[in-house]
């Protein structure tokens, strides 16, 4: 079993507003990545996100909790996918930062 991927991204906005906007744009954000990746499942339970999705024909859970000042994504790995992990972790950063950023 690979080491889970961490991304923790940083943000002002308090735990409900920062909730709110997760909420509303994760969809728009996965319509967005279509061609390379389909979210399966998506269950906010509270401030937690947990889900499933598939990119690369493999699968992929995990969960995103929603904090006061960040947001912090655990997702475990096929072996694959945890191969390119480095090169995830800016990827999912950078729009986790935008998607959070937008009104």
């Amino acid at each position: 079993m690979t080491k889970p991927l961490v991304v923790s991204i940083p943000h002002r906005l308090g735990k409900e507003e920062a909730a709110r906007r997760l909420k509303a744009g994760i969809g728009k954000a996965a319509a967005g990545f279509g061609q390379i990746l389909q979210v399966k499942e998506a269950i906010w339970t509270g401030d937690r996100l947990a889900f499933r999705i598939t990119t690369l024909a493999q699968t992929a859970s995990g969960s995103i909790d929603v904090a006061e000042d960040h947001v912090r994504l655990e997702v475990a790995l096929p072996w694959l996918l945890a191969r390119l992990a480095e090169t995830l972790q800016p990827l999912i950063r950078k729009e986790g930062t935008l998607l959070l950023d937008r009104q």
